[in-house]
């Protein structure tokens, strides 16, 4: 490899024929020397590249993806501790805290204070800490609050991620074999756990977040699979004429009542109990799919959409709430990848591009209309399709 002068750069190498080895990252190799393209006087080009301060760079950023588990797996610990619920009100001393949550003060202090390295708490004083604005979206009393995305991601996910390889050996999701049945079935036998599922779920459903198709001609919407309700509170709070219908499995049901209710909308809406692949609720005008298609392999999603079609009247619009994946795998969108992905591992599902979805209405009986584009990489995409 030669030896290394005092600005960091590799010195030459005698020409001593060595064996071939391999490179180590960010040692070995560090100048990558060829021959490029020729100059106006067609002389060749020396493009020399020196690549110790690159690959530097490229040793920081996988280090730094490498403990960003580490970090998910902090903010899931306060999370569940409830530390931010007990910051609401400003600062507090590490052992005040460990005894109100009952975790043990040094290994609070140690937790809080490698958080703060990083900007997700703030140290106001000796033993003493305080939020940031990251770590407000963890309180249980914000609206849209994180608390139950990170419990989500810090348990089922987190332990489904661990077991990667098995979805890569048999393309099965790994959640099905450490939980021995499917998802779905998981979330009906554990009602704690399907009510994070469900919280976590309306967290990631903020409106301003999803394009806005015109819904100033609808009398009655109906989401199926609306969560606990988020959505729905904020369709029907822009149209003040309109009437909503929510379907839901129980545990979400639940939620959506108290979310419509504390949103004094509980007159307007109205709650079903029950399964989309057994049937959906007839008579709205337009039907709303958020966040639902990519959760199921095509064969599922196809049935889903077979229901909704049954359910709607000739004049009624389907619409459709999901990011949607580039058409060339060159032109990555690392959320709507990384969602795939999480797909594969968790459930049966996968994220699709536009054709993909196009091609999933088409054989469900609708024709897509309209696309309207989400701002942005990972930002949903409302599709907008008719019976046909």
């Amino acid at each position: 490899m030669g030896t290394t002068s005092r600005s960091g750069r590799s010195a030459p190498t005698r020409s001593t024929p060595r064996s071939p080895r391999a490179p180590s990252c960010g040692t070995a190799f560090s100048r990558s020397s060829r021959i490029g393209p020729t100059a106006d006087d067609g002389h060749a080009v020396d493009t020399t590249v020196d690549t110790s301060v690159a690959s530097g760079f490229a040793r920081r950023k996988l280090l730094g993806i490498l403990s960003s588990s580490w970090v998910a797996q902090c903010c899931y610990a306060v999370a569940k501790l409830g530390v931010p619920d007990l910051l609401a009100d400003g600062p507090r001393r590490v052992d005040d805290l460990a005894e109100a949550c009952g975790a043990d003060p040094d290994a609070l202090h140690r937790l809080l204070r490698g958080m703060a390295s990083i900007g997700l708490f703030r140290r106001t004083a000796p033993q003493t800490y305080a939020l940031t604005s990251v770590t407000e979206c963890l309180r249980s009393d914000v609206p849209f609050s994180l608390r139950q995305m990170a419990v989500l991601d810090g348990e089922e996910v987190f332990r489904s991620f661990a077991d990667i390889l098995h979805t890569m050996r048999t393309g099965e999701p790994a959640f099905d074999m450490i939980y021995g049945e499917p998802f779905y079935s998981y979330l009906n036998g554990n009602r704690g756990v399907a009510a994070t599922f469900a919280e976590a779920m309306n967290a990631n459903q903020v409106p301003t977040s999803l394009p806005a198709p015109d819904f100033s001609d609808v009398g009655t919407l109906v989401d199926v699979g609306g969560g606990s309700g988020g959505l729905l509170t904020e369709v029907l709070t822009a149209h003040a004429g309109m009437r909503g219908v929510l379907l839901e499995l129980p545990e979400a049901v639940r939620q959506a009542r108290t979310t419509l209710t504390d949103a004094g909308l509980a007159g307007r809406a109205e709650l079903v109990e029950g399964s989309f692949f057994d049937g959906v609720p007839p008579g709205g005008d337009a039907y709303v799919l958020a966040r639902v298609l990519h959760n199921w392999a095509d064969e599922k999603a196809q049935l889903i959409l077979r229901r909704v079609r049954e359910a709607m009247g000739p004049e009624s619009r389907l619409v459709v709430f999901e990011q949607l994946l580039p058409e060339e795998d060159s032109d990555p969108d690392a959320a709507s990848g990384m969602v795939d992905l999480l797909m594969l591992v968790l459930l049966e599902g996968h994220d699709r591009t536009e054709e993909d979805y196009r091609k999933l209405l088409e054989n469900s009986g609708f024709s897509l209309h309209t696309v309207h584009r989400g701002a942005g990489p990972g930002a949903d995409s409302a599709l907008v399709a008719t019976p046909v």
